[in-house]
């Protein structure tokens, strides 16, 4: 279990070890191109119908000011990971990489794998309407890094509003009420929880039982892998039952299915409940549906007084070329434009990073989002931005085998768990 974690490590290691290559080495194979207009290449993985209509407004404002852009995509995390890593081995880093701005993120500053934005941060006072917990996490020694474009919660509730009507349902506040609305929807002959393929997905849903049943205090100590005992508590157990009672209720067939297609079943009235990030909001949108017409949002039980954040940010690999480096500058700047910002979450189904975003732009969920963003202790670091990128795909990968598993008894499942923790 331990040694993918150190291959993410040594994969981080050679981008270090690669960065710094001679000035001859480091021109990429679009370096010969028109370069009298700034040009990024953009490596990201937004490739749901929805993130790429949101990084469209992006690209359409960069380009519209005179810059070109190069699209990079990647399937996934992981996968964007290893052609960063491959393309400053092989001298030619991109130009912007989207990045989940968070404690593990903190490594590509410390080893010097990426470069401080610090100037365009300070000359745009960034520090005055950015939270303070967004700040920390996109700085290192004081610095800024990384620039952010978003804030997600995790812990969101999707409901299909023509589903809750007609069996005269509420979302529910706690997992007995969850348990008891999926029965009643099965029985309809609906779906009652949307799910697809993924393991992240899964895992979700559990990290929204452990905060519940554990309490603030109980989830840190987890989460943060000060104690990984607490994993072998009784508190984990009944976390554990009221998880594996779920899945009764999960959508059969889910292999080769997507977040973002079970998100839409929610919306088309086929699923009653979707347990996952508010960019399911930005695919139900893109689809036609309408907050609070075909659908709602509440937060998931137990976890109503907190937000479970992930920052969704660019980084700026060190390379040797100055135009580089000053189309760097440019789309930072580029990225924090208020207007640029507003346009893109609204797509995306996120909230912009700044605080000064008025509330009259937002439908309920954004402004649902805003109040927990601008209040002080109401967000917390979701799971995957709190533990080691490897580290937290351990973590997803036993919870989705448990899940789909039911062999695996509770007692094994909780030796597991203490075992991932155990490795912070």
């Amino acid at each position: 279990m331990l040694r993918r974690y150190y291959r993410y490590r040594q994969c981080i290691a050679l981008m270090l070890a690669t960065c710094f290559l001679p000035a001859a080495y480091a021109e990429s194979p679009s370096s010969k191109k028109n370069v009298s207009l700034p040009t990024v290449e953009v490596m990201h993985f937004w490739i749901s119908q929805s993130e790429g209509k949101a990084l469209d407004i992006y690209r359409r404002a960069w380009e519209g000011s005179g810059g070109k852009w190069e699209d990079m995509p990647a399937r996934d995390r992981q996968a964007e990971l290893k052609i960063v890593s491959d393309r400053i081995a092989n001298g030619y880093p991109p130009t912007a990489m989207q990045w989940h701005a968070n404690e593990g993120a903190k490594e590509l500053p410390a080893m010097g794998v990426i470069q401080d934005i610090e100037e365009v941060a300070t000359a745009d006072h960034w520090r005055d309407f950015l939270p303070p917990n967004v700040i920390d996490l996109i700085s290192y020694k004081g610095r800024i890094y990384f620039a952010p474009v978003n804030i997600h919660a995790e812990n969101w509730l999707w409901t299909n509003k023509r589903i809750f009507d007609r069996l005269h349902l509420s979302p529910p506040t706690s997992w007995n009420e969850v348990l008891d609305s999926a029965a009643k929807i099965k029985a309809a002959g609906y779906t009652p929880i949307a799910l697809g393929s993924s393991t992240w997905e899964v895992a979700l849903i559990f990290n929204d039982i452990v905060y519940s049943v554990y309490g603030p205090a109980g989830y840190a100590r987890l989460m943060n892998g000060s104690s990984p005992n607490a994993a072998l508590e009784p508190a984990m157990l009944k976390a554990l039952d009221i998880f594996r009672r779920l899945r009764a209720f999960a959508n059969p067939g889910r292999a080769g299915k997507t977040w973002a297609d079970a998100a839409i079943s929610v919306g088309r009235g086929q699923a009653g409940m979707q347990f996952l990030g508010d960019y399911a909001k930005g695919e139900l949108m893109a689809a036609g549906f309408v907050v609070d017409k075909d659908f709602r949002c509440t937060l998931a039980p137990g976890t109503e007084s907190v937000y479970f954040i992930i920052v969704d940010s660019f980084a700026f690999p060190i390379g040797n070329n100055k135009l580089d480096r000053r189309s760097q500058l440019l789309f930072a700047r580029h990225l924090m434009n208020v207007d640029n910002q507003l346009a893109f979450n609204r797509i995306k189904g996120s909230i912009s990073v700044r605080t000064d975003i008025q509330r009259k732009d937002l439908d309920t969920c954004g402004k649902i989002g805003l109040d927990f963003i601008s209040g002080k202790n109401k967000q917390i670091s979701a799971q995957s931005m709190v533990m080691p990128s490897q580290m937290s795909q351990e973590w997803m990968d036993i919870v989705a085998e448990y899940f789909n598993d039911p062999k695996i008894t509770p007692v094994n499942m909780q030796r597991q768990l203490a075992d991932v923790l155990s490795q912070k």
